[in-house]
C-alpha cells in the first residue's frame, strides 16, 4: 500500500448540458480552474451511443483489453471518481459507476464517450497538496494508472 496525505480545497458544482462528454467537460473545467487533484461525483442522464468500459478481457498475449458497452437508449447515471494529473500536468478523470434503465444496470468505468442526455450534476472537491500522478506504469493496460511516490 502507498499513500499521500492531502487536504480539501475548493468545492465546485457543475451542471453539464445535453451533448457534453462527461470526462472531457470535467477535465477541461479542472484545467481552467487549476485543479490538479480532486474527487468527483456525478448524477444525471446519459444518451444513446454513450460508451464505457465494463470489464477487462482475459489477457491476450499479456495485454488486458477493455470490454466496452454502448447504450442504445437514454439511461440514468451515478458515478464517483478522482482527478489526478499525468506527468505533463493534464488532469485525468477516473470514474466508475452504474448506468441503468427499466430496472437493469451496467457498472463500469466512464473513461470513454459518456455523453450527457438532458442534464448532469457534477460535484468536484479539490484536494490540495503533493499528491499522486497518473502514468502508464503497467504495460498490460492501455490506461494511465495512479502512482504515489
Amino acid at each position: 500500500m502507498h499513500s499521500a496525505e492531502m487536504r480539501e480545497g475548493r468545492t465546485f458544482v457543475l451542471r453539464l448540458d445535453e451533448g457534453e462528454v462527461l470526462h472531457e467537460s470535467v477535465e477541461a473545467f479542472c484545467r481552467e480552474k487549476g485543479i490538479r487533484h480532486a474527487t468527483v461525483t456525478a448524477v444525471g442522464g446519459v444518451g444513446p451511443g454513450s460508451r464505457f468500459v465494463v470489464g477487462p478481457t482475459w489477457p491476450i498475449d499479456g495485454e488486458v483489453v477493455p470490454k466496452t458497452f454502448e447504450l442504445d437508449a437514454p439511461c440514468e447515471l451515478t458515478g464517483t471518481g478522482t482527478v489526478f494529473p499525468d506527468l505533463d500536468g493534464n488532469p485525468i478523470m477516473h470514474m466508475h459507476g452504474s448506468v441503468g434503465r427499466e430496472g437493469r444496470s451496467s457498472t463500469g468505468c466512464f473513461r470513454l464517450n459518456v455523453v450527457v442526455w438532458l442534464v448532469m450534476e457534477v460535484v468536484i472537491r479539490e484536494l490540495v497538496g503533493e499528491g499522486p500522478v497518473r502514468i502508464e506504469s503497467d504495460p498490460r493496460i492501455r490506461a494511465k494508472l495512479l502512482e504515489i511516490r
